[in-house]
């Protein structure tokens, strides 16, 4: 009865092939994880990734279609970093296969869009919203 909620960040400085492998592994589990979410690096100064450089958007839309392709079922959710990306870079990744977000800052160390930001969002791109249960 456990849901399974597993995914990364990227924009850590990895090339392509690891975003692959991290994918790979999670659509090679017994069952692929009911959630995926997928953060985007938020350099925090006073880190070690604190100069990162930002990952390109087309690569992260690539990330979210291609566990769209190999994680049919799952929910791939755009998690962290979603307060750093424009609306349309957050537009391709709902077209690519993100059908899920994360809203306020549960679990989250960086602060997310608000809620209000989110509908207009959705409103704009004729996507309707619906809650899950989070147990």
């Amino acid at each position: 009865g456990i849901k399974v909620c597993c995914g990364g960040i990227v924009g850590m400085g990895e090339e392509p092939a690891d975003r692959i492998d991290m994918l790979v592994t999670l659509a090679n589990l017994p069952e692929h994880p009911e959630s995926v979410p997928i953060n985007m690096l938020i350099p925090f100064a006073g880190t070690p990734l604190a100069e990162a450089r930002p990952i390109e958007p087309i690569e992260f839309v690539r990330v979210i279609a291609l566990a769209r392709i190999m994680m049919p079922k799952s929910y791939i959710r755009l998690s962290a970093g979603r307060i750093a990306m424009t609306d349309e870079m957050q537009a391709l990744c709902f077209f690519a296969g993100a059908n899920s977000i994360f809203v306020g800052d549960t679990l989250l160390t960086a602060d997310n869009p608000g809620e209000d930001k989110d509908t207009l969002l959705f409103r704009r791109l004729g996507i309707e919203r619906m809650e899950l249960e989070t147990q």
